[in-house]
């Protein structure tokens, strides 16, 4: 029961810390509508949310392995709901660019030391991972949802009200770290074996997470834009698709453990990328409603491995627990926005559909890199913790 109650409320306050990731590519549409930028000054606000995150993000994963410090749980949830919640406030594209950069810190510190406690709550559980990824899959879901209900029928002065979410999942916190800090009996300190870790398979790891982090930031950014051109009904069909590609992601979330139990981790996402080829073809080739179901199957594609990938980089890098999570649930991800002012340049000089169609490719990386990945055998005792923490025995 303890070990169900700290990973439910780790994957609700995952939700909460990810509707910020979420939230910036949902403000795209009404930075443009209310101040007319370009597709190459509103991608801007997307690389200002990843660009200092995709640095921080391994610094803190880095850190996060030599000391244990929960206590960044509720403040980075705090700092990223802040600084979504000023961005719409000044119309300056300055300051607009300095507040969501605030933001993608919080979420950069988020990461790192919730993989590690999430890890720690579920006894290394690759089923208990991806609830706790289902949580930040179904924040990002919302985002469009809530940034609508907030400034949809106003203006960006009331992003202030974005800040609910956070101070929600501050406070949630706050119980899952008493429960965690309470000693349980049969502690005990794992060592890892000299040369446990699999360096040469992480890189590749790491690099077919970042290709689907530059489709999946790619379509996000400019998905409700597009969906706009494609198809009747102006913005809510642009929120209707942006709901869609996060959505997705909880169903894939799921459908993704419940493959890896039966069979491995590394064929599942084989699979997910082949299904992802198609599927983004789709949506940027399919003209009318069809688009709708092609951003849900890109979405589904996309979320599968998600968790997986999670569990994967922890499996090969077992004695850096922190670094693996820092990177692959947060700098790989984060990276993929570092691309979007390229397409917003392209999409500015071509269309958005030319520029949109290198995407395409991205998956197919993917799925080369995972055909050279060897499934891990996971470990079998205690989980090795950060420097001075101790893992308990089930």
């Amino acid at each position: 029961m303890r070990k169900k109650t700290s990973i439910l409320l780790l994957a609700v306050g995952h939700a909460c810390v990810d509707i910020y990731q979420g939230a910036v590519a949902a403000l795209i549409p009404f930075f443009v509508a209310e101040r007319d930028y370009t597709y190459a000054a509103a991608s801007g606000i997307v690389l200002a949310a990843s660009l200092l995150s995709s640095v921080a993000q391994p610094l803190f994963g880095v850190l996060t392995d030599r000391r244990a410090m929960p206590w960044l749980l509720p403040v980075s949830t705090l700092l990223g709901g802040v600084g979504i919640a000023l961005s719409g406030l000044s119309g300056s594209y300055g300051l607009t660019l300095f507040f969501v950069a605030v933001s993608g810190v919080g979420v950069a510190a988020y990461h790192p030391e919730s993989a590690r406690v999430a890890r720690k709550a579920g006894q290394g559980s690759h089923s208990a991972m991806s609830w706790f990824c289902l949580g930040g899959n179904i924040g990002f879901a919302l985002a469009p949802l809530m940034v609508s209900a907030a400034i949809g029928h106003g203006s960006l002065h009331w992003t202030p009200v974005l800040v609910l979410p956070a101070l929600a999942g501050a406070a949630l916190c706050v119980p899952v770290l008493r429960m965690l800090a309470r000693p349980r009996t049969g502690t005990a300190t794992t060592q890892v074996p000299p040369g446990a870790d699999d360096v040469a398979s992480f890189v590749r790891l790491s690099l077919a997470v970042v290709f689907r982090s530059v489709v999946f930031t790619g379509l996000s950014t400019f998905i409700s834009l597009y969906a706009q051109q494609r198809v009747p009904g102006g913005t809510t069909a642009g929120t209707a698709a942006l709901f869609l590609l996060f959505l997705g992601g909880a169903a894939g979330s799921v459908l993704g453990g419940f493959l890896a139990d039966r069979y491995n981790r590394v064929r599942v996402c084989r699979w997910s990328y082949l299904l992802c080829i198609a599927a983004v073809t789709g949506v940027i080739h399919t003209p009318g409603p069809a688009m709708f179901l092609f951003v849900a199957l890109t979405s589904a594609g996309l979320y599968v491995p998600f968790s997986l990938q999670v569990t994967l980089g922890q499996d090969y890098l077992p004695s850096r627990i922190g670094t693996a999570s820092g990177i692959t649930l947060g700098l790989t991800v984060s990276v993929g926005g570092l691309i979007s002012p390229l397409l917003g340049h392209l999409a500015d000089t071509t269309t958005l559909r030319a520029a949109l169609t290198p995407l395409i490719a991205m998956p197919a990386l993917s799925w080369l890199l995972f055909r050279t990945l060897p499934e891990p055998t996971p470990p079998t005792a205690a989980e090795p913790e950060s420097a001075g923490c101790q893992k308990a025995t089930s």
